[in-house]
Protein backbone atom coordinates (compact mmCIF):
# COMPACT_ATOMS: atom_id res chain seq x y z
CA UNK A 1 0.00 0.00 0.00
CA UNK A 2 1.25 3.48 -0.86
CA UNK A 3 0.64 6.12 1.81
CA UNK A 4 3.14 8.92 2.32
CA UNK A 5 3.85 10.64 5.61
CA UNK A 6 5.01 14.25 5.46
CA UNK A 7 6.53 16.03 8.45
CA UNK A 8 6.53 19.76 7.83
CA UNK A 9 9.05 22.08 9.42
CA UNK A 10 8.49 25.74 10.20
CA UNK A 11 5.95 27.05 7.69
CA UNK A 12 6.23 23.95 5.55
CA UNK A 13 3.23 22.16 7.04
CA UNK A 14 0.55 23.87 4.96
CA UNK A 15 -2.50 21.57 4.71
CA UNK A 16 -3.55 23.50 1.58
CA UNK A 17 -1.26 21.25 -0.46
CA UNK A 18 -3.71 18.40 0.20
CA UNK A 19 -7.06 17.74 -1.45
CA UNK A 20 -10.02 16.42 0.58
CA UNK A 21 -8.16 17.30 3.79
CA UNK A 22 -9.48 16.36 7.21
CA UNK A 23 -7.97 16.29 10.68
CA UNK A 24 -7.60 13.19 12.85
CA UNK A 25 -6.15 12.75 16.33
CA UNK A 26 -3.70 9.93 16.95
CA UNK A 27 -2.55 8.62 20.32
CA UNK A 28 0.68 6.65 20.64
CA UNK A 29 2.43 4.62 23.36
CA UNK A 30 4.99 7.45 23.46
CA UNK A 31 2.57 10.29 24.13
CA UNK A 32 0.93 12.81 21.86
CA UNK A 33 2.45 13.80 18.53
CA UNK A 34 3.17 17.45 17.84
CA UNK A 35 -0.16 18.01 16.11
CA UNK A 36 -3.22 16.31 14.76
CA UNK A 37 -2.63 14.59 11.44
CA UNK A 38 -4.05 16.10 8.29
CA UNK A 39 -5.26 13.34 6.00
CA UNK A 40 -5.72 14.00 2.32
CA UNK A 41 -4.29 13.34 -1.12
CA UNK A 42 -1.67 14.69 -3.48
CA UNK A 43 -2.05 13.55 -7.06
CA UNK A 44 -4.21 10.62 -6.01
CA UNK A 45 -1.73 9.43 -3.35
CA UNK A 46 -2.85 9.23 0.27
CA UNK A 47 -0.88 11.57 2.53
CA UNK A 48 -0.62 12.05 6.28
CA UNK A 49 0.75 15.51 7.15
CA UNK A 50 2.14 16.36 10.59
CA UNK A 51 3.37 19.75 11.83
CA UNK A 52 6.70 19.10 13.55
CA UNK A 53 6.57 22.12 15.86
CA UNK A 54 2.79 22.19 16.31
CA UNK A 55 0.23 24.14 14.30
CA UNK A 56 1.17 27.40 16.03
CA UNK A 57 4.90 26.61 16.10
CA UNK A 58 4.63 26.35 19.88
CA UNK A 59 7.18 23.54 20.36
CA UNK A 60 10.90 24.20 20.54
CA UNK A 61 13.16 21.62 18.82
CA UNK A 62 13.88 19.95 22.17
CA UNK A 63 10.20 19.83 23.14
CA UNK A 64 9.16 17.96 19.96
CA UNK A 65 8.15 14.38 20.77
CA UNK A 66 9.99 12.70 17.90
CA UNK A 67 9.08 9.21 19.11
CA UNK A 68 5.37 10.03 19.09
CA UNK A 69 5.56 11.77 15.70
CA UNK A 70 7.23 8.86 13.92
CA UNK A 71 5.11 6.28 15.72
CA UNK A 72 1.91 8.15 14.83
CA UNK A 73 2.82 7.89 11.14
CA UNK A 74 3.76 4.23 11.64
CA UNK A 75 0.32 3.58 13.18
CA UNK A 76 -1.20 5.14 10.06
CA UNK A 77 0.67 2.56 7.99
CA UNK A 78 2.66 5.07 5.98
CA UNK A 79 4.98 3.41 3.47
CA UNK A 80 7.36 6.39 3.13
CA UNK A 81 8.21 9.56 5.04
CA UNK A 82 9.39 12.83 3.48
CA UNK A 83 10.31 15.67 5.78
CA UNK A 84 11.10 19.34 5.24
CA UNK A 85 13.35 21.64 7.21
CA UNK A 86 15.01 25.01 7.12
CA UNK A 87 18.77 24.88 7.63
CA UNK A 88 21.89 26.98 7.90
CA UNK A 89 24.53 26.59 5.21
CA UNK A 90 28.09 25.67 6.16
CA UNK A 91 29.34 25.90 2.57
CA UNK A 92 29.76 28.95 0.35
CA UNK A 93 28.19 27.15 -2.62
CA UNK A 94 24.96 26.38 -0.73
CA UNK A 95 23.34 29.79 -1.01
CA UNK A 96 20.14 31.10 0.55
CA UNK A 97 17.10 29.47 -1.02
CA UNK A 98 19.03 26.45 -2.31
CA UNK A 99 17.65 22.99 -1.62
CA UNK A 100 19.78 20.17 -0.21
CA UNK A 101 18.78 16.50 -0.53
CA UNK A 102 20.82 15.18 2.36
CA UNK A 103 22.47 11.77 2.25
CA UNK A 104 24.15 11.75 5.69
CA UNK A 105 23.63 13.21 9.15
CA UNK A 106 25.65 13.96 12.27
CA UNK A 107 23.70 13.88 15.53
CA UNK A 108 24.87 16.60 17.93
CA UNK A 109 21.74 16.59 20.10
CA UNK A 110 21.91 15.95 23.85
CA UNK A 111 18.47 15.83 25.46
CA UNK A 112 16.18 13.79 23.22
CA UNK A 113 14.66 10.34 23.03
CA UNK A 114 16.31 8.96 19.90
CA UNK A 115 15.33 5.29 19.96
CA UNK A 116 12.35 3.00 20.39
CA UNK A 117 14.78 0.37 21.75
CA UNK A 118 15.34 1.85 25.18
CA UNK A 119 15.56 -1.57 26.87
CA UNK A 120 17.25 -4.76 25.76
CA UNK A 121 15.27 -6.80 28.32
CA UNK A 122 13.56 -8.85 25.59
CA UNK A 123 16.22 -8.64 22.90
CA UNK A 124 19.14 -6.49 21.86
CA UNK A 125 18.59 -4.11 18.98
CA UNK A 126 21.20 -2.16 17.05
CA UNK A 127 19.91 -0.53 13.87
CA UNK A 128 22.19 -0.10 10.88
CA UNK A 129 22.54 3.59 10.06
CA UNK A 130 25.29 3.76 7.43
CA UNK A 131 22.93 5.28 4.85
CA UNK A 132 20.09 6.84 6.83
CA UNK A 133 18.21 8.47 3.94
CA UNK A 134 16.40 6.31 1.39
CA UNK A 135 18.17 6.28 -1.96
CA UNK A 136 15.06 5.96 -4.14
CA UNK A 137 13.23 8.79 -2.38
CA UNK A 138 16.33 10.97 -2.62
CA UNK A 139 16.64 10.35 -6.35
CA UNK A 140 12.99 11.25 -6.92
CA UNK A 141 13.45 14.48 -4.96
CA UNK A 142 16.57 15.37 -6.95
CA UNK A 143 14.93 14.69 -10.32
CA UNK A 144 11.76 16.58 -9.41
CA UNK A 145 13.64 19.60 -8.04
CA UNK A 146 15.74 19.85 -11.19
CA UNK A 147 12.68 19.56 -13.41
CA UNK A 148 11.15 22.44 -11.47
CA UNK A 149 14.30 24.48 -12.02
CA UNK A 150 15.29 24.83 -8.37
CA UNK A 151 18.93 25.18 -7.29
CA UNK A 152 19.51 21.77 -5.71
CA UNK A 153 22.47 20.02 -4.11
CA UNK A 154 22.29 16.27 -4.68
CA UNK A 155 24.15 15.28 -1.51
CA UNK A 156 24.90 16.83 1.82
CA UNK A 157 25.63 16.04 5.43
CA UNK A 158 23.12 17.63 7.77
CA UNK A 159 24.24 18.22 11.34
CA UNK A 160 21.51 18.41 13.97
CA UNK A 161 22.19 20.59 17.01
CA UNK A 162 20.09 20.69 20.16
CA UNK A 163 18.94 24.29 19.93
CA UNK A 164 16.98 26.40 20.36
CA UNK A 165 20.03 28.67 20.39
CA UNK A 166 22.10 29.14 17.26
CA UNK A 167 25.74 28.03 17.03
CA UNK A 168 28.75 29.93 18.30
CA UNK A 169 31.36 30.87 15.69
CA UNK A 170 33.68 28.21 17.13
CA UNK A 171 31.01 25.54 16.79
CA UNK A 172 30.14 26.64 13.27
CA UNK A 173 33.79 26.41 12.22
CA UNK A 174 34.09 23.02 13.92
CA UNK A 175 31.04 21.68 12.07
CA UNK A 176 32.69 22.64 8.78
CA UNK A 177 35.87 20.78 9.76
CA UNK A 178 33.77 17.73 10.61
CA UNK A 179 32.45 17.69 7.04
CA UNK A 180 28.92 18.93 7.69
CA UNK A 181 27.31 20.92 4.89
CA UNK A 182 24.20 22.29 6.61
CA UNK A 183 23.01 22.59 10.20
CA UNK A 184 19.51 22.28 11.65
CA UNK A 185 17.72 21.28 14.85
CA UNK A 186 15.45 18.33 14.02
CA UNK A 187 16.44 15.80 11.36
CA UNK A 188 18.74 13.33 13.14
CA UNK A 189 16.20 12.04 15.69
CA UNK A 190 13.54 11.61 13.00
CA UNK A 191 15.86 9.74 10.65
CA UNK A 192 17.03 7.42 13.42
CA UNK A 193 13.50 6.56 14.54
CA UNK A 194 12.17 6.06 11.01
CA UNK A 195 15.05 3.70 10.26
CA UNK A 196 14.34 1.71 13.40
CA UNK A 197 10.80 1.13 12.14
CA UNK A 198 12.14 0.40 8.62
CA UNK A 199 10.21 3.25 7.01
CA UNK A 200 12.00 4.79 3.99
CA UNK A 201 12.81 8.36 4.99
CA UNK A 202 14.19 11.38 3.11
CA UNK A 203 14.51 15.10 3.74
CA UNK A 204 14.51 18.22 1.63
CA UNK A 205 16.39 20.99 3.43
CA UNK A 206 16.13 24.64 2.42
CA UNK A 207 19.09 26.88 3.18
CA UNK A 208 18.04 30.15 4.80
CA UNK A 209 21.34 31.53 6.13
CA UNK A 210 25.08 30.95 6.56
CA UNK A 211 24.97 30.15 10.28
CA UNK A 212 27.80 32.30 11.74
CA UNK A 213 31.06 30.98 10.23
CA UNK A 214 31.13 33.67 7.52
CA UNK A 215 32.64 36.72 9.16
CA UNK A 216 32.00 39.00 6.18
CA UNK A 217 28.29 39.15 7.00
CA UNK A 218 26.04 39.32 10.04
CA UNK A 219 25.42 36.10 12.02
CA UNK A 220 22.16 34.23 11.52
CA UNK A 221 19.03 35.77 13.02
CA UNK A 222 15.45 34.52 13.25
CA UNK A 223 14.16 37.52 11.30
CA UNK A 224 16.56 36.79 8.43
CA UNK A 225 15.52 33.12 8.39
CA UNK A 226 11.86 34.10 8.15
CA UNK A 227 12.55 36.54 5.31
CA UNK A 228 14.38 33.98 3.18
CA UNK A 229 11.89 31.33 4.15
CA UNK A 230 8.90 33.37 3.02
CA UNK A 231 10.56 33.98 -0.34
CA UNK A 232 11.25 30.29 -1.00
CA UNK A 233 8.71 28.19 0.94
CA UNK A 234 6.57 27.67 -2.17
CA UNK A 235 9.47 25.87 -3.81
CA UNK A 236 9.39 23.17 -1.15
CA UNK A 237 5.59 22.86 -1.30
CA UNK A 238 5.72 22.60 -5.10
CA UNK A 239 8.40 19.95 -4.83
CA UNK A 240 6.25 17.83 -2.52
CA UNK A 241 3.29 18.13 -4.87
CA UNK A 242 5.52 17.14 -7.78
CA UNK A 243 7.35 14.21 -6.20
CA UNK A 244 4.70 12.41 -4.15
CA UNK A 245 2.66 11.17 -7.15
CA UNK A 246 5.88 9.59 -8.50
CA UNK A 247 6.53 7.40 -5.47
CA UNK A 248 5.96 3.73 -6.23
CA UNK A 249 4.13 1.44 -3.85
CA UNK A 250 6.43 -0.91 -1.92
Amino acid sequence: MLRVGVIGGSGLDDPQILTDAKEIEVQTPYGDPSSTLTCGEIGGVEVRLLARHGRAHELSPTQVNYQANIHALHQQNVSHIITTTACGSLREEIDRGHLVIADQFIDFTRHRKITFKESFAEEAGHTAMADPFDGQLRQLLIESAEELGYETHHTGTILTIEGPRFSTRAESRMFRIWGADVVNMSIAPEAILANELEIPYAVVAMSTDYDCWKEDEAPVSWDEILRVFDENADHVKNLLSHVIPRIAAP
